[in-house]
C-alpha cells in the first residue's frame, strides 16, 4: 500500500511544497495540508504502517529524518532540530519514538 493510496497526490505536493525550506516543517500543519487530519482512524493507522519503515510497531527517531520523503522520495531529510521537535511533540510517553496511538493522537486532535 502506498500513501498515495490514502492521500491525494495534489494534498501531498501541497504539504512537501509548504516545508520546503529547512526548519521549516510543522507536523500538524503538514497532516492539516495533506489532508491526514480528515481521514478516520483507521486510514491513520495505515498510515503509520507506512511510514514505520522497519515494521517494528514505532517510528524512531532515525525513520523521522526521511518523514518527507516516505510521502515524496525526492523531497528533503528533516533536520537534526526538526526531527527532536518532531518527536518531543508526539513522543507522550518519552520513550524516545512514536506508537501508533501517540501519532493518531497529534493527527486527530
Amino acid at each position: 500500500m502506498s500513501l498515495s493510496s490514502i492521500l491525494s497526490a495534489d494534498a501531498i505536493d501541497s504539504a512537501i511544497k509548504d516545508c520546503q525550506a529547512p526548519d521549516s516543517f510543522c507536523p500538524k500543519k503538514f497532516f492539516q495540508l495533506c489532508g491526514l487530519t480528515k481521514k478516520s482512524p483507521q486510514d491513520v493507522k495505515k498510515v503509520f504502517g507506512i511510514l514505520d519503515n522497519d515494521a517494528s510497531g514505532f517510528i524512531e527517531e532515525e525513520e523521522l529524518k526521511f518523514f518527507l520523503q516516505r510521502f515524496t522520495p525526492g523531497a528533503r531529510v528533516l533536520t537534526d532540530k526538526e526531527t527532536k521537535e518532531f518527536l518531543c511533540a508526539v513522543d507522550d510517553d518519552g520513550d524516545g519514538q512514536i506508537g501508533v496511538d501517540e501519532f493518531q493522537a497529534m493527527v486527530l486532535s
